[in-house]
């Protein structure tokens, strides 16, 4: 049966309704069905808490849920002694209060009967229909006689997938979590411990990624009674004493509902308690609470707009700390939550947080997907063509969790993994260069980014470039990065051990330790991994150079501008008898293009000065035989990729005068020839068949010629 729960100290604050006496509701159980023509009493506080957000509502099916559940629990009782039945209904009562539909609550009343009693599946479909038995079947348990130890993971895995195509799983899950821990007490120290440590591990992420703050506050706080009581006693006297005295946020209340009133601002100023986890973690970042810590102003206006003019009147008539500004009306949070933070001093200084939200807002804050109703009659919602529904209030780390899940075979790998992904408290969001975007947690890498775009094709990674630039693949990517990762062409390429330690996302961890555990070997050899390069170093200015590098002989070059340092750019590679142009970059060099370089056009629009430049040299250089050019080749280590490379040289027409190849670095190969080249103009081309070179992942100018031959 489920789990049971006793409450390990009611919170002190005043709730807007009171909680439900679960002994009189045993009792009223206990009296079995009454007429099938009116609504079981036991089940009125739930009736009437969904009539205060659905007024509309057909209670008929709630009326059979009960009916059923009542039957088939009958004669079960929890530890605590009471009937069973007061379990779903505390379950089904505390969504209503958050405003849960119909069709959610029905699944509420018989989400334990298939899993405790000899209801089945195909009973509850063919009664209450396909959406009603999905939910029940989503929050069912695993038997343990089947799994074993595995049970509790791949129950979880199985409630997730599910939650995938309906968030409502997860809602009802949630509230059940919350009614045994409630009524945790009954069980032993270690259960208690057990139970509470998954909820805090899991369930509460969970809560919070969905949006359901009310959920997830309470949860919070019943966990902290259980896993820290010391703490949590204290932190107990403390708002006691707080709630006591008079509070100073009063006296502030007072003052901003009189600003706003004078202003014609409609707006309910209401002073929100901070729950007991959320003191304590003041408490630890400021060593000493503030009267004003305990709790924060609560601003509820019409539309989203007052939002603003509430903002507006409050930074105008009270000092602001602008440090604690916060639009998440703008910008939302990945969990749907909306508000304006701000904080402002008041009397003697003392400081309140304002949080300045819609009453639609506020809902959304407390309830999260719950408020939002049934996903699949919203407008916009859509069938997708392979029958599988698609739930419009999905969001992404949902997605990509529901992606990694599917390489984690083993319990373990999973329980471990999901843990550590849920422990993620940040979202961002980086651009590819295809258009695209990449939904990441916070520090995630390149490497992150391979994965989540490539799969495991991502496994022959070997560098990236952020926002235009070359990148190693442990570079820690920014929100609002632009990414474009770069893939090996060599089918033997794999991952490093190393990049274990850049990895955020289970997706990747689990690709790469899969690989590495199936190639033990390669892992460690020469062929094994893709390493990653070093970034090259960025010349002044990107946009005229295009990470060019001075050749051998940049004296063939005359400009205009005596004693300036003179570049041939790499943009373009100008060759005799190109003719040229220059442009004076920061710090007063001239980068030397073609005149035809779409960069001389861009140097030209944002103000550069153009000077005059010319080759020193002006016989018919399409038949001088002596022109010579060094060129880097950077690439990856594997077999017959000098071959390779010389061959591609041969093709062109161009004689290798001196090579230089140094060892190899992290599988990084960087290969240095002075070529000597029949036709200058034949530059662009060799260079451009070196880079097609399979491993060659950049080719440029060298600034001295190589000397070993």
């Amino acid at each position: 049966m489920s789990a049971e729960a006793t409450n390990p100290g009611a919170p002190l604050r005043k709730r807007s309704r009171p909680r439900i006496d679960l002994r009189r509701l045993g009792r009223v159980a206990l009296l079995g069905p009454v007429s099938r023509d009116r609504l079981p009493d036991a089940i009125g506080h739930v009736a009437e808490a969904h009539r205060a957000h659905c007024p509309d509502a057909d209670l008929t099916i709630l009326r059979r849920a009960y009916l059923l559940a009542e039957t088939s629990h009958r004669g079960q009782m929890r530890k605590s002694g009471e009937p069973y039945i007061t379990h779903p209904l505390a379950v089904t009562l505390i969504l209503a209060e958050l405003g849960a539909e119909t069709t959610t609550l029905t699944a509420s009343l018989l989400h334990d009967t298939v899993e405790d009693t000899e209801v089945t599946l195909d009973q509850v479909r063919e009664e209450f229909g396909d959406e009603v038995c999905y939910l029940v079947d989503g929050v069912t348990k695993l038997e343990k006689v089947d799994y074993g130890a595995a049970a509790e993971p791949e129950t979880f895995r199985k409630m997730l997938v599910a939650t995938g195509n309906d968030v409502r799983v997860m809602s009802i899950k949630l509230a059940d979590r919350l009614h045994n821990m409630r009524t945790l007490g009954v069980m032993r120290p270690e259960k208690q411990a057990r139970i509470a440590k998954v909820t805090r591990d899991v369930l509460i992420p969970l809560a919070e990624r969905l949006g359901v703050q009310a959920l997830k506050t309470e949860l919070e706080d019943l966990v902290f009674a259980i896993l820290h009581p010391a703490e949590y006693a204290h932190t107990r006297s403390l708002i006691a004493a707080w709630e006591d005295a008079q509070p100073p946020l009063t006296e502030i209340a007072e003052s901003v509902r009189s600003t706003l009133r004078e202003a014609g601002v409609a707006a309910e100023v209401l002073i929100r308690p901070r729950h007991f986890v959320s003191v304590h973690r003041v408490r630890m970042k400021r060593g000493e609470l503030r009267g004003t810590d305990f709790g924060r102003l609560l601003v509820l206006v019409g539309e989203d707009a007052d939002c603003y003019a509430v903002l507006g009147e409050l930074h105008t008539c009270f000092t602001p700390v602008i440090s604690e500004f916060k639009d998440f009306i703008a910008a939302p949070k990945f969990n749907l939550y909306q508000s304006l933070h701000t904080a402002v001093v008041g009397p003697e200084g003392a400081v309140a947080e304002v949080l300045i939200r819609t009453h639609r807002m506020h809902k959304v804050a407390e309830a999260g997907v719950v408020a939002l109703g049934n996903p699949y009659t919203a407008d916009g919602a859509t069938e997708p063509a392979d029958g599988e529904r698609a739930d419009p209030t999905r969001p992404g780390w949902l997605s990509r969790l529901l992606d990694w899940q599917e390489s984690a075979t083993d319990p373990d790998t999973f329980w471990t993994t999901l843990r550590a992904d849920l422990a993620q408290d940040r979202e961002i969001t980086v651009f590819r260069t295809d258009g695209g975007t990449l939904g990441l947690p916070a520090g995630a890498s390149c490497v992150d980014a391979a994965y989540a775009q490539y799969g495991h094709e991502a496994h022959g990674s070997i560098g990236a470039r952020v926002n235009g630039r070359l990148a190693t693949l442990s570079t820690v990517l920014n929100d609002g990065d632009t990414v474009q990762l770069l893939l090996a062409q060599d089918a033997s390429s794999g991952p490093s051990p190393e990049w274990l330690d850049h990895v955020r996302t289970p997706a990747a961890r689990i690709a790469i330790t899969g690989w590495l555990d199936a190639h033990p070997a390669g892992a460690q050899g020469p062929h094994g991994r893709a390493a990653e390069p070093r970034p090259q170093a960025q010349p002044a200015d990107d946009a005229a150079t295009g990470r060019g590098r001075t050749d051998s002989r940049p004296a063939s070059v005359a400009v205009d501008t005596p004693g300036a340092p003179v570049r041939l750019a790499g943009c373009c590679t100008p060759v005799p008898p190109d003719d040229i142009i220059g442009c004076t970059v920061r710090g007063g060099t001239v980068t030397v293009h073609r005149t035809e370089c779409p960069a001389v056009a861009r140097m030209k629009a944002i103000g550069r000065a153009a000077v005059g430049a010319r080759w020193n040299d002006t016989g018919d250089w399409t038949d001088t035989a002596d022109y010579r050019v060094t060129l880097v080749a950077e690439s990856f280590g594997r077999p017959r990729l000098l071959a390779d490379l010389t061959e591609a040289i041969a093709t062109a027409d161009a004689a290798i005068v001196a090579a230089t190849v140094e060892p190899p670095s992290e599988q990084r190969v960087r290969h240095t020839y002075t070529l000597q080249l029949p036709d200058a103009a034949g530059l662009p081309g060799l260079m451009r068949a070196m880079r097609d070179v399979p491993g060659v992942y950049d080719v440029s100018r060298a600034q001295q010629p190589a000397t070993t031959v």
